[in-house]
């Protein structure tokens, strides 16, 4: 599409027109070289067509993040997955997509456009948490398909909003498709799976979110797809991402991943043709530089300007579907907006939702009329650990020690000891003899687990973990501590499974806190002391050792995550304590269903508050074919406030994908035979008390859309 000279109007700038019109006219307006200079997060003003400077790189997975302004700061992602909570994401989503505009309105008016101070958010990150080793596993939903794929959709349909024209702000699902480390060979790993495992977890909830939530954009992956970099893959980009999906966002490559294909994969002789096969592949825009090469690559018959032209007409769709180039409400959304009582107030309820109670043998909640307690730990007072990463920054972080102290009057404090090196102080144990119970808040922190760090420290490397246990100091510090005859409470801080074999073993209760957000210490401070009762549940498997997984690198499910894992797992998937008791008393369903006639079906839960206290339950349902996994989640419902006696219905609903299968070529399949339904308030594992029901499918089997 040559650039004309139009003396047309300029139908890019009519509101009445479509978005797709304006942004063909403005594409036809345009020459190579400007075009391409659209291609890189960091485009420039083109001034003759009154197109402002853009960055497209943002970050808000659980708050805005990396502003140079504050913002609120909610749990990291994983705590989210943990209150299995879609509605309160939801919430949560929304009102970061409002401080985000908000915070954009600003820079606007100060003249900034750069980097962090946009509209196109590249959060959540759904890639399937497969492995607690994996540093990046923090920012996911943990685990589970079924429930990331909820919890993605709930963040993007949050962040998008439902304006029937203009989008709030934008989300984007990555990392395209299967990617979960190790963080140290992710520019040059090939991952080789089988068909059976990427449609059956790599895939459902990139599918969820393109599919049924209509995410904005697609981040695809470092690492190659059997043999080819995913940004330039066919059959992740090609035939999957377009062709069967019918995705008509953008897709954007993840930082320097282009310079991947010739640098690490070695697919690619130089920039050219590697920025080539990106774009022909339908990798709109790079995070990088290497796309400056596409203007000689046009020119010397590598990939023809057409493409050019789409995935310019796919990025400027975009910046017209935020309002960028109009008038719209949203631009009236204000700082008074950011961090207001509102918001903090939900970064508070998202993180009590999120923590788990481990183990409690009757020593919480803690009696306020405590004489003293002592706080000690390096999690206690850090201010900095709570935030995650890809974090923003409040302009006040609660620490555990700021929580504990705003609930009794006599709290000692003392670090003690750090995460990894060092000794323990040696004047710990005698300064905590006086106290009538000992809170250790310890853990780990993402300045050890994360991406791709220059960290090599025992237990830790490159941002991955090399051990799954908590760091052997702390334990020594928590066998001395409960030498002392006091009580022992443990509150981890992590944001990856942690092995407490030792603690699970020997202390009265443990407590696990996540990277909680700018509320950390107050919900930490809110359970310990029964002014919120816990009902977090477990989005990924506490193993006992690494001995318990297979290699690192080998992506195959097999042994893998609850759903595959043969073992006996320290905690189960889907775990989580209260201080009250439920019984469930019904689960309702038809016995049998016919395939042809099935649309969705309607399961109806009954449960009893059978304690003492009011509390949150997360029900949750389980399915079982004949073949396949040994179960797998397909439905929750975090039920709110049941008080003691109560009695509460929980609503699920199963859609004929819920109950399909997939077949070893990758295939998805409903089948007649038996389906085993399980509900309650965790797996179905020996022992536990959860509801059973058979359905028989009946009829002729249906292969359901790709």
């Amino acid at each position: 599409m040559a650039a004309t000279q139009a003396t047309t109007a300029q139908t890019y700038k009519d509101p009445t027109k479509s978005f797709s019109e304006r942004a063909q006219d403005l594409v036809s307006r345009m020459t190579l070289e400007e075009k391409v200079s659209q291609m890189m997060n960091n485009s420039p003003a083109i001034d003759r067509l009154d197109i402002p400077a853009y960055n497209w790189w943002n970050e808000g997975l659980h708050g805005v993040a990396r502003t140079s302004k504050h913002a609120t700061v909610f749990p990291q992602a994983i705590g989210n997955a943990a209150t299995f909570d879609e509605l309160n994401l939801h919430n949560m989503a929304t009102m970061i997509s409002i401080e985000a505009r908000a915070l954009h309105n600003e820079f606007v008016r100060e003249g900034k456009r750069g980097i962090y101070e946009g509209l196109t958010f590249w959060s959540p990150n759904i890639n399937i948490f497969r492995d607690p080793r994996w540093g990046r596993g923090q920012e996911t939903y943990g685990e589970d398909p079924y429930l990331t794929g909820r919890m993605g959709m709930a963040l993007v349909e949050g962040f998008q909003g439902n304006d029937p024209h203009y989008l709030r702000i934008t989300a984007c699902a990555k990392h395209f498709a299967v990617h979960s480390g190790p963080e140290s060979t992710r520019h040059t790993f090939d991952a080789n799976i089988s068909p059976y495992d990427l449609r059956d977890t790599y895939l459902p909830a990139f599918r969820n979110l393109v599919v049924d939530a209509r995410v904005a954009s697609v981040m695809c992956a470092y690492n190659a797809l059997g043999g080819q970099p995913c940004c330039g893959n066919d059959l992740l980009m090609t035939n999957i991402l377009y062709n069967e999906w019918h995705f008509k966002g953008y897709v954007t490559s993840d930082c320097g991943a282009i310079d991947d294909f010739y640098r690490g994969h070695k697919t690619s002789a130089d920039k050219e043709h590697a920025s080539s096969d990106a774009v022909l592949h339908g990798t709109d825009i790079e995070c990088g530089s290497s796309y400056k090469s596409l203007v000689d690559a046009v020119h010397n018959g590598l990939l023809p300007e057409s493409k050019i032209d789409s995935s310019v007409l796919h990025l400027l769709e975009i910046r017209f579907r935020l309002g960028m180039f109009d008038q719209t409400p949203m631009d009236t959304i204000s700082m008074a907006q950011v961090e207001s009582p509102e918001h903090q107030a939900q970064a508070l309820l998202m993180a009590r939702e999120s923590i788990v109670l481990l183990k409690n043998d009757r020593l919480l909640p803690l009696n306020r009329q405590i004489k003293k307690i002592a706080v000690v730990g390096p999690n206690a007072n850090d201010s900095t650990v709570v935030l995650g990463n890809y974090n923003g920054f409040p302009t006040h972080t609660v620490t555990v020690l700021e929580g504990i102290k705003s609930k009794v009057p006599n709290v000692y404090y003392q670090k003690g000891v750090d995460y990894v090196n060092g000794d323990i102080d040696p004047d710990l144990i005698k300064n905590v003899q006086d106290a009538d119970v000992i809170v250790f808040v310890g853990g780990i922190s993402p300045r050890l687990e994360g991406e791709e760090m220059p960290v090599k420290v025992e237990g830790f490397s490159g941002g991955d973990r090399t051990s799954i246990s908590i760091p052997a100091i702390q334990t020594k510090c928590l066998q001395a501590l409960q030498a002392t005859g006091k009580p022992v409470v443990l509150v981890m801080m992590t944001g990856s499974a942690l092995s407490t074999e030792w603690a699970s073993q020997n202390l009265p209760a443990i407590v696990d806190a996540w990277y909680g957000g700018e509320a950390a210490g107050t919900a930490v401070a809110d359970v310990l002391f029964g002014d919120y009762n816990p009902a977090g549940r477990l989005p990924v498997t506490f193993y006992r050792s690494v001995d318990d997984l297979p290699a690192f690198d080998d992506y195959s499910m097999a042994g893998r995550t609850y759903r595959y894992f043969k073992g006996t797992p320290l905690y189960p998937f889907g775990y989580g304590l209260s201080y009250t008791t439920f019984q469930y008393e019904e689960l309702k369903a038809p016995e049998t269903l016919d395939i042809q006639s099935l649309k969705a079906l309607s399961i109806a839960v009954t449960l009893r508050n059978t304690g003492r206290l009011a509390g949150d339950e997360v029900v949750q349902l389980y399915v079982k074919h004949e073949t396949g996994p040994k179960w797998a989640l397909k439905g929750f419902n975090r039920v709110h406030d049941i008080q003691p006696g109560g009695k509460a219905g929980a609503a699920l609903y199963l859609t004929p994908r819920d109950l399909a299968q997939v077949d070893e070529q990758g295939r998805i399949w409903i089948k007649p035979g038996l389906i085993d339904l399980y509900a309650g308030g965790g797996q179905p594992l020996p022992g536990a008390k959860v509801l059973h029901k058979q359905i028989r499918l009946t009829g002729q089997p249906i292969e359901l859309p790709q």
